[in-house]
């Protein structure tokens, strides 16, 4: 038993393991984003901090009936049933590699930064699309080795990619300009609440990763008390980070020209100490994002190998290297990242990167709806107390707020996408009968 416990980790370690799996690329490339409408996103920054402890309430208290919790269809079916369960748990897992295009968007729109300083290479769609695209099959190759060496590459990018951007977050006040940021308030010629609604979804993209202090309860110490904590004090880090990033730098750079940056930190330290820093910083961001994006294709992988174990994937998921890598299952998402990649390709940076967020934000929305309805409805064996039934209204209300800030042509694409993998999956399931 002691060496059980000795394993484990404490409230304090886990609430920052929380809160790391939420700053990634957001934090590098949402400014830029949120930049085309100004200043007055920090009220929506604040609002989905609210949303997002409200979803993280839900969570932890899933991991109390569900010590053991892996993937949503461990908390779906036994409320809800298989046919919601195989929704949920597949559109978590799409929702996860689509998020991996943008955290690739984001990490070459540093590196090129980078490549610039020594390269005479424009910034071109072309460009950024092979670069994209080499960064996955990058990532993909690094996966084939298994996941400690992921692991040791991510841990090693964390350090190397945050210290010089928390130089930025520090030393950034000395240069901040009260006049700046009022400008850049609201540049987007709409009310101040129709652009605090509408920028809901593609800041949610910041809190996604919520819900993993439920899913390592397994090896957090005391849990029914350490994983709330852990799981909103992570939000609550999160998004002040966010929001204090947010605003300095608005406050820094004007809004239209953050707004037609690929490497937003950059420009400030280049605005702060002089063009030698702009390299210096794109080069600690790139390489804090390519970590993140290696260490979520590894998830991406391992769940996926999941929902294949669970009957929700074809078994070609599954497979699983003797060194725990998913490789084949990997190289189909990999190439279904570089078709992803070819399929969104935009102007700018940031407009690729919202494309690609509020496609996630949707999708992962439905595995927080059905959170919210098995918290609500309970199930025959172990009926939904009230203090349930408020958490799962409030994860519901959270959704609600996120769907009606989504834009209409990507909820449509949402929808179509879980009705053909329905249809697939009920198809399959009808053959299957049928072969037995």
């Amino acid at each position: 038993m002691g060496a059980t416990s000795a394993r484990k980790i404490g409230p304090v370690l886990a609430t920052f393991v929380v809160a790391n799996n939420m700053i990634g690329s957001g934090f590098f490339l949402l400014p830029a984003t949120l930049a085309k409408s100004g200043g007055v996103t920090a009220l929506a920054w604040l609002v989905c901090t609210a949303l997002a402890m409200m979803l993280g309430g839900a969570f932890a208290r899933l991991a109390r009936h569900h010590p053991g919790l892996e993937s949503p269809d461990d908390y779906v079916r036994p409320s809800l049933g298989r046919d919601v369960s195989f929704l949920a748990t597949t559109m978590y897992w799409v929702s996860s590699w689509i998020g991996n295009n943008a955290i690739a968007v984001a990490a070459f729109g540093y590196l090129l930064v980078v490549l610039q300083t020594w390269l005479p290479i424009g910034d071109g769609p072309g460009v950024r699309l092979g670069g994209q695209v080499a960064l996955i099959w990058l990532m993909f190759a690094l996966n084939l080795m298994g996941p400690r060496p992921i692991a040791r590459f991510q841990s090693l990018c964390v350090v190397l990619g945050l210290l010089p951007v928390a130089l930025i977050l520090t030393a950034g006040w000395a240069y901040f300009d009260p006049s700046v940021y009022r400008d850049s308030w609201n540049v987007s010629g709409q009310s101040d609440v129709t652009v605090v609604m509408q920028s809901l979804a593609p800041i949610f993209w910041a809190f996604v990763g919520l819900e993993t202090g439920a899913m390592v309860a397994g090896v957090v110490d005391d849990p029914d008390r350490n994983v709330p904590r852990a799981t909103l004090g992570g939000i609550a880090i999160a998004g002040a980070v966010y929001l204090v990033s947010s605003v300095l730098m608005m406050g820094i750079v004007p809004a239209a020209e953050l707004a037609q940056s690929g490497a937003p930190f950059a420009l400030v330290a280049g605005n702060m100490f002089g063009p030698w820093a702009m390299p210096i910083i794109a080069a600690a961001a790139a390489i804090k994002a390519t970590g993140t994006l290696g260490g979520w294709m590894l998830v991406t992988g391992e769940s996926g190998a999941r929902a294949a174990q669970r009957g929700f994937l074809p078994s070609v998921f599954g497979h699983l290297r003797p060194n725990g890598s998913a490789a084949t299952g990997l190289f189909i998402i990999s190439l279904s990242m570089t078709a992803l990649a070819f399929l969104t390709l935009a102007p700018t940076v940031s407009g690729q990167f919202e494309v690609l967020i509020e496609m996630v934000v949707v999708l992962v929305v439905m595995a927080y709806v059905a959170a919210g309805l098995a918290l609500l409805l309970g199930t025959r064996e172990r009926p939904s107390t009230h203090r349930e039934k408020v958490l799962g209204m409030g994860a519901l209300v959270a959704c609600g707020l996120l769907v009606y800030s989504t834009p209409g042509k990507t909820l449509v694409g949402g929808l179509v996408i879980a009705l053909l993998a329905w249809a697939a999956f009920r198809g399959f399931s009808r053959k299957e009968a049928v072969a037995r």
